[in-house]
């Protein structure tokens, strides 16, 4: 009887001790990895640290977020490439074809007249159906914004008014195909230059200028290298909440949702920061630069020099015409609420 008892409480003891241990695996956080090229002064910067703040809070410690900003971890193309390897699990920036070629539609140049359409298409099921896509690429995406406005143009030789201006000008774009191919469509060189290079080939006049919304040329301080910026309204990019989708996949139901919730409010706490900051960005840049804005007239005949950029993507695949056509409808239909 006794050696039973001593069994017992041994099996007791053991199956405790299994309890406590399997309380503690139960009980590990999960790390979100999130690494992006801007710098901490940044609206990208300051809704990650808001999102950091909402899903630790709302998960109870469930999910921990670090984020590496500034390019630390690698170039916009390398963190891509991190996150679906699932080397880190989050980041933000321009190479949305890696997670769906569909995406480069938004990019395609003068297709959008407003930031308050664009904002309205990313909140319609035709970005949901191109979201969705990218999981096929290891993407999980719960939501999207605006990146900072439409880009501009700055230089050194000239204000930028009619096409012919922007011929021949040496200008710094990222490795976007959309802008690569606006610009040479537009006449000007093209030159891929990393974003955090940029600010030393821009002083050392290896570019005439550079592309960029005003929120990215303060943050940057391009300003203070170059003479004027035009603007020009001619590509809006999205911004896109890339997470590794395996990751995403093994969060428990519960956090999947405090996840998609905390990361929505963190991109609209971004989309009003761009917002209240962009007519203190271009009165930043209007004290280094001479501004100008193309006329209604001028961006008509920019828009129709560029219309053979979209039927290239179309060419190559990476969205069809139908996209084209229901998007374009889209458009249409609030344009005319």
């Amino acid at each position: 009887m006794k050696r039973l008892l001593a069994i017992l409480c041994a099996v007791c003891m053991l199956v405790g001790l299994m309890g406590l241990w399997g309380a503690a695996v139960a009980e590990e956080p999960y790390v979100f990895k999130f690494a992006h090229s801007m710098s901490e002064q940044s609206a990208r910067h300051q809704s990650m640290l808001k999102f950091k703040e909402l899903v630790e809070a709302k998960s109870n410690g469930r999910i921990l977020v670090e984020i590496h900003p500034s390019g630390v971890l690698g170039s916009e193309a390398e963190t891509m490439d991190m996150v679906a390897m699932n080397v880190i699990q989050g980041t933000a920036g321009s190479q949305f074809a890696k997670a769906n070629p569909k995406y480069l539609i938004y990019q395609m140049p003068f297709m959008f007249e407003s930031t308050d359409e664009f904002q309205a298409v990313l909140n319609s099921d035709f970005e949901k159906q191109i979201a969705d896509g990218a999981i096929a690429n290891g993407f999980y995406i719960p939501t999207t914004g605006v990146a900072g406005g439409f880009r501009e143009i700055t230089n050194n030789a000239r204000p930028i008014e009619t096409v012919d201006d922007i011929a021949g000008l040496k200008l710094r774009v990222p490795g976007l195909t959309p802008v690569v191919r606006t610009i040479e469509a537009l006449g000007a060189n093209p030159t891929e230059i990393s974003y955090n290079e940029t600010y030393m080939a821009l002083s050392t006049g290896v570019v005439d200028g550079q592309e960029n919304p005003p929120s990215n040329i303060v943050d940057m301080k391009f300003y203070e290298v170059q003479k004027y910026m035009s603007i020009v309204d001619y590509i809006i990019c999205p911004e896109c909440f890339f997470t590794n989708y395996e990751w995403y996949s093994s969060l428990p139901d519960d956090l999947k949702t405090v996840f998609d919730e905390c990361a929505k409010e963190a991109m609209q706490f971004r989309t009003d920061t761009w917002l209240a900051s962009e007519n203190a960005c271009i009165d930043k840049i209007k004290e280094n630069c001479t501004v100008n804005t193309l006329t209604p007239e001028n961006r008509t005949a920019f828009r129709e020099k560029c219309l053979p950029v979209w039927q290239q993507f179309v060419q190559d695949g990476s969205f069809t015409q139908e996209d084209l056509d229901t998007l374009g409808a889209l458009l249409t239909t609030l344009r005319t609420k």
